[in-house]
């Protein structure tokens, strides 16, 4: 629940940093609506993420609200050298050198610079565009030679040392994992993360190889022993929850979009990080690149989270701009799972004023959805031979024509929490397990508020606990009808069979 009480369906996802890392920040972020938290491994040490994923499980715990911590790996970023300390000046139309060797300048050679990963100059092709610091400095390929690139600057700037680089039309032969990588996913698993972040994903190869290092390391079951027909349904597979860390792909690059079919029939979930997607592509086709993948996640049945700048004048600004406003609500009308803050709150003036401004724009989205029976947020799964896939199926139907308040779906595994997230009810569902793990991974997805439950013996029992939780909460009134969906009978292992429409606090339920 938000901080007006209010359910969150859409959730927000903070980037904690130096600005936002104290218990108390924490605390308020949590208080104000955030349910899922980032941990940018590109910034700080592994002792300071440990210590920033103590405090907030501490704080977690204390408010009995579940949330999802990730860790975005840092990725094979290209960088460029170092320069003099007081940087390199480039002038439109000079002719310069991209170099696997010394860099620097001379009156024979001109300026050369150097990359960080000499091994991508062979890969670059006359016509392609070297991109640098957020395409903010922009040169052409011309000519390869034995000793590097030349190029030609199109548009001029400042280089430093340590910028970034984008080659946009260059399909890079590189691993998905560089060895940084590798020790920031050891530390994710030591840490039980509930996600794992993958950057510059290029096809659905590279999700593979993380996979692959993640089974290596006995935090999850290979493809094989999964055993299921649509690996994306991770919280649905009938293994313990230690032994699964979702990833989630960031689709930053030409190539993932181009090969955006190969990555989601590997990947648990996406990121749409705009930021490296708008200095590849032409920024015009981003949004329309945003609402493509978001429709083909959810007809994949795939969580996905917008990201990237979307209050970025609020990291300064006690107040976003009218832009920003409408672009997390276009993220939320056409059903992303979450939207995330990133500088806004790693580093940002106002962070907990942030979180509360998303969730503001929120609710306000979702109570115009909800009045007006906006569809743009349907998805097209597929219910499949499943009962429990045909059960949340019937569900969307049954709420709608009933017009059902709240659900509730008894999920020891997350599986049947899932299916329904995946129908994108615009109504909030209770996801109740035993399950910490489980609860934590299912705060990231749409519609559903994670509550830790006894495991009942019974429906009765079941019922028995949804009322208390629902009246003390203040969540339902005696004798509003939700809709209860579980299994009969009442086994951790199996899907769920059985919908009921309940009257809170009353003794009879159809069944």
């Amino acid at each position: 629940m938000g901080a007006n009480g209010q359910f969150l369906l859409t959730k927000i996802v903070a980037t904690i940093g130096p600005a936002s890392q104290s218990p108390k920040a924490i605390e308020q972020m949590i208080l104000a609506g955030a349910r899922g938290f980032r941990l940018n491994l590109s910034h700080g040490t592994l002792e300071e993420h440990a210590a920033r994923v103590k405090t907030i499980r501490h704080v977690s715990k204390d408010l009995g609200i579940p949330v999802a911590i990730f860790a975005d790996l840092c990725g094979p970023r290209i960088r460029i050298g170092m320069v003099p300390e007081a940087g390199i000046e480039l002038q439109a139309g000079q002719t310069i050198t991209i170099s696997d060797g010394a860099q620097g300048t001379g009156p024979d050679q001109g300026v050369v610079l150097h990359l960080n990963s000499p091994q991508v100059i062979s890969q670059v092709q006359p016509g392609h565009r070297v991109l640098i610091d957020d395409g903010s400095i922009r040169l052409v390929c011309n000519e390869k030679r034995d000793d590097g690139l030349v190029c030609t600057v199109q548009v001029g700037g400042r280089v430093t040392s340590n910028k970034g680089v984008n080659l946009p039309d260059t399909h890079l032969s590189i691993p998905a994992l560089t060895e940084r990588d590798r020790q920031h996913v050891r530390f994710a698993v030591d840490m039980h993360l509930d996600y794992i972040a993958l950057s510059f994903v290029q096809t659905g190869q590279d999700v593979k190889e993380l996979k692959d290092e993640l089974t290596r390391l006995g935090a999850r079951p290979s493809d094989q022993q999964l055993g299921v027909e649509n690996l994306l349904l991770f919280s649905a597979v009938q293994v313990e929850s230690d032994q699964v860390m979702p990833i989630i792909s960031k689709i930053e690059r030409p190539q993932a979009v181009a090969n955006l079919d190969s990555i989601l029939e590997q990947t648990d979930a996406v990121m749409i990080a705009r930021g490296d997607l708008g200095v590849e592509m032409d920024l015009a086709e981003v949004p329309v690149i945003q609402k493509r993948i978001i429709q083909d996640c959810k007809d994949y049945g795939i969580p996905v989270i917008v990201a990237t700048q979307m209050l970025q004048s609020m990291v300064t600004s006690p107040n976003p701009t009218r832009a920003e406003v409408s672009d997390v609500a276009n993220a939320i009308f056409d059903g992303a799972d979450a939207v995330m803050l990133s500088a806004e709150t790693s580093v940002g003036a106002n962070p907990v004023e942030a979180v509360r401004m998303m969730n503001r724009i929120a609710q306000k989205t979702h109570s115009y959805i909800l009045a007006h029976k906006w569809n743009g947020m349907d998805s097209q799964v597929k219910p499949g031979r499943s009962c429990a896939k045909a059960i949340a199926h019937g569900v969307r139907v049954i709420s709608g024509q009933m017009d059902i308040p709240l659900l509730a779906v008894w999920s020891e595994l997350g599986g049947g929490a899932v299916y329904l997230s995946q129908q994108r009810i615009p109504r909030p569902i209770l996801a109740l397990s035993t399950n910490k793990a489980i609860l934590q991974r299912l705060a990231l997805l749409y519609g559903l508020t994670p509550v830790p439950m006894p495991r009942p013996t019974s429906l009765e029992d079941l019922l028995g606990h949804l009322d208390r939780i629902c009246l003390e909460k203040g969540w339902a009134r005696a004798g509003d009808c939700i809709a209860v969906v579980t299994s009969q009978p009442m086994a951790a292992e199996r899907q769920a069979n059985l919908v009921c429409l309940h009257h809170v606090g009353l003794p009879n339920s159809e069944v």
